[in-house]
């Protein structure tokens, strides 16, 4: 595979992460040369890496250490598309397309984001990696011919988004979220503050929450049907590689989103029962 030096986004085709890029993912969330922490607090830690400061293109990475929940159950919660549809408030719409090989496939991810923004989307090409008590989940973009971008919405790209999970114990583990996204546009600056100060510490504690209910929800919901321990109960149809192409950023219409304002209903979102305390 072309571009081992850079990680995932020197590729120039699209194709299945090896051994080497899981490395290389993995060597990333447990590095600290060019990181900046920008939150720290209860356990959960937040750094981010400014790429491109004017195009509000950025790194960003966010650990928490999970006591009470084993790492094979986050890794389960990761997975688990049902149950994403229940405790992840920002989807608006999540499918998978296809599958590829045994431990990857292809899916759809749609989301909020914070008003007045436009929602994003996102079609990935989704790996995974078991380790023993420890796992990587990682996606990059890729093009589907039936899943062309949608009017009511902005393609974003995810040049390497993924989980790390670590196990440190029988009952309890340490997640680190590593994201590299070009969400298309001009942002504004208060957009990647805020996700680095409140929206990714927020959405790491609800996941937190939701790795706590999930054995019990998952006894009343097909319990023994986990596809991503079980490649063999996969419902998903076969997909070939060739089907897919590169999603390359350039060739998404950028729209500059750099002047607006955060709402106001938007910026009281602190007080909410979901905030870090």
């Amino acid at each position: 595979m072309s571009g081992h030096d850079g990680g995932m986004s020197g590729r120039d085709s699209v194709q299945i992460p090896d051994d080497r890029d899981f490395g290389a993912f993995r060597a990333e969330c447990e590095s600290e040369r060019g990181w900046s922490l920008t939150y720290s607090k209860g356990g959960v830690g937040v750094w981010v890496q400014l790429l491109e400061p004017e195009r509000a293109l950025h790194k960003i990475k966010c650990r928490m250490e999970c006591r009470d929940v084993p790492a094979e159950t986050l890794y389960d919660v990761l997975h688990d598309i049902e149950y994403r549809k229940k405790w992840d408030t920002n989807v608006i719409e999540t499918f998978d397309i296809g599958r590829l090989t045994a431990n990857s496939d292809v899916g759809y991810y749609a989301w909020r984001c914070p008003k007045p923004l436009k929602n994003r989307d996102v079609v990935t090409l989704r790996s995974w990696l078991p380790m023993g008590s420890d796992y990587i989940i990682m996606n990059y973009s890729v093009k589907h011919p039936k899943y062309p971008p949608r009017k009511d919405m902005v393609r974003a790209v995810s040049i390497q988004t993924g989980y790390l999970i670590e196990g440190t114990g029988a009952k309890s583990c340490t997640i680190t979220y590593l994201a590299q996204v070009d969400p298309k546009g001009s942002l504004p600056k208060w957009v990647v503050n805020k996700s680095s100060q409140f929206l990714a510490p927020k959405a790491m504690k609800k996941m937190y929450k939701a790795c706590l209910k999930y054995p019990e929800w998952k006894q009343k919901h097909d319990p023994h049907f986990k596809p991503w321990l079980f490649p063999e109960q996969s419902r998903l149809p076969p997909l070939a590689l060739s089907e897919l192409s590169l999603q390359h950023a350039d060739s998404l219409e950028n729209i500059d989103e750099s002047s607006l304002a955060e709402s106001k209903e938007d910026r009281g979102e602190g007080s909410d029962e979901d905030s870090l305390t």
